[in-house]
């Protein structure tokens, strides 16, 4: 989903047709911001806010990360008015001969920095480096691109251990005025960026740094929610659509309603997959119950206690429901921390927490000393600026038979999560996204059966609003989110050999 798992995390809104409000225009200025030259040089160390560590290590070969700022319009209504820097990174082909030219990123989110996530990510594509510069980006709010700022980071502890599934009217209202606080702060700490961080203005960005970067066409390789700004791209220039890949897709037609009872209905058949892996293991599974539904019942218990007891967190934090949710959720991303997840729910059944507020940490954009990234308050702003929606509490409440019925285990926490707008200082603009792209260049589409966060209904319903003979569909039957990072060769040879070869791939290719 545009929000993928973070909508447990109390603030978090389904990205949802129309331009936005702000329109190009060819004047002096932008033909000026077109012809800028970035001036690129050695990539510093990511700051706390942007999730902290090193500066990039060398590519093999020995080849350097180099980084740079690109100017762009604030406002794409107002191209003469003020512009805003936003964060670029680049690996150089290492075939420069056979160069086709840039291949864009986007990892989803919305709120992920391409900053840090193309380099963590460098070793899957370093053979689609042979013939393109691997360029990312962090989006208008995002890490360096004068990123989001709510509140600080004791107060981003408090707000993520709030019960976020209210169960009397005391706690409603001090789930509502948490939320008001937390809109208030980032009004406050934001600045003027605030009501032009939405996915249009950034799929305009990409298009002036296509054109910054000298390609005639847009390359581009979105993850999740990096799927919707593709294909709000796609049919905002149909015409410059170059060799693109859509994975982990968005649903483009889902209201934030439809796209969050999707998304409960993810994670519950990806936590129902989980539990049958744990049953078929018998004795060697840590978890009490011989069926899923007794392993479910077992989970559901202790979240039930979790809410009238927190146990032992990591130093002087406990473990709340909220967080304990957020760390299953975090697990079902892939099938990989299964493990952990097993883990994590046997300690916290015997009082200890760590594991999964650990989990939930990674989650949320904490790391070990306590500091957050902007990932979720980019998160809220993009969701809050792209989305009509402005749910209250009455209208949240009325959902929830719905929310359950679609999964026990996470539905009151993302019925309850609707409201994630609701105090938001800026309108949203859309319903769901306009992706039509009659015209452009072939796009494959992949959708992975045992996705989670973005259900595998949405890749059949992006090709079809794509348009005809547009996308180019195609499944992994697998339980993660994304495909192409799993490593699945039958997926990297379909789309390597697009990538750099051209070879469009037959529409209702099934990897493995």
């Amino acid at each position: 989903m545009a929000s993928a798992a973070t909508a447990v995390a109390v603030l978090s809104a389904v990205a949802g047709c129309s331009d936005g409000g702000d329109a190009g225009g060819g004047t002096d200025r932008t033909r000026e911001l077109a012809a800028q030259t970035l001036e690129w040089s050695a990539c510093r160390a990511p700051s706390n806010e942007e999730g902290g560590g090193t500066a990039p290590s060398p590519l093999p070969g020995g080849a350097r990360w180099e980084c740079a700022f690109m100017d762009a319009p604030l406002d794409y209504a107002k191209p003469d008015g003020d512009t805003i820097e936003l964060a670029l990174i680049r690996a150089r082909a290492s075939d420069p001969a056979g160069r086709i030219g840039s291949l864009l990123f986007n990892f989803g989110g919305p709120g992920g920095s391409g900053i840090t996530g193309l380099p963590s990510f460098a070793k899957e594509y370093e053979h689609l480096r042979t013939r393109y510069d691997l360029v990312s980006f962090d989006p208008r709010g995002v890490g360096r691109s004068e990123g989001v700022e709510c509140e600080d980071d004791r107060a981003l502890d408090a707000f993520y251990a709030l019960d976020a599934s209210p169960d009397d009217a005391r706690e409603r209202e001090t789930y509502t005025n948490a939320l008001k606080d937390y809109a208030t702060a980032c009004e406050k700490n934001s600045g003027a960026a605030l009501p032009h961080v939405g996915t249009t203005n950034a799929a305009r960005d990409m298009d002036l740094m296509r054109e910054v970067l000298g390609d005639d066409e847009l390359h581009y390789f979105g993850i999740s929610y990096g799927t919707e700004l593709g294909g709000v791209y796609a049919h905002l220039f149909p015409e410059r659509v170059g060799r693109v890949v859509l994975d982990a897709v968005v649903d483009p037609t889902a209201t934030a309603e439809q796209g969050a009872l999707a998304q409960a209905r993810g994670f519950q058949l990806a936590f129902g997959n989980f539990a049958e892996d744990c049953v078929k293991r018998g004795e060697a599974c840590k978890l009490p119950g011989r069926t899923v539904a007794e392993i479910q019942e077992f989970v559901i218990d202790l979240l039930a206690r979790l809410d009238e007891k927190p146990v032992t967190g990591l130093g002087e934090r406990e473990l709340t429901q909220s967080q304990a949710v957020n760390g299953i959720v975090q697990s079902l991303y892939s099938q990989e921390y299964w493990p952990y997840l097993e883990q994590g729910l046997d300690e916290a059944d015997g009082g200890q927490g760590g594991l999964l507020l650990a989990l939930s940490d990674s989650l949320n954009g904490r790391d070990q000393s306590g500091n957050y990234n902007n990932l979720q308050a980019a998160n809220a702003a993009i969701n809050c600026v792209d989305d009509k929606a402005r749910f209250t509490a009455e209208q949240a409440e009325a959902k929830l038979p719905e929310f359950r019925k679609a999964s026990p285990l996470f539905g009151e926490f993302l019925g309850w999560a609707l409201m994630g707008c609701s105090q938001w200082p800026v309108p949203g603009t859309w319903n769901h996204p306009d992706v039509r792209a009659e015209g452009a260049a072939p796009i494959v589409v992949i959708g992975t059966t045992g996705d989670p966060a973005t259900p595998y209904a949405g890749t059949r319903r992006m090709v079809e609003s794509l348009g005809k003979g547009v996308g180019v569909e195609i499944t992994y039957k697998g339980e993660r989110h994304g495909a192409y990072n799993g490593g699945d060769p039958c997926v990297r040879d379909v789309v390597n050999r697009y990538l750099l070869e051209g070879k469009v791939p037959a529409a209702g290719t099934v990897c493995p």
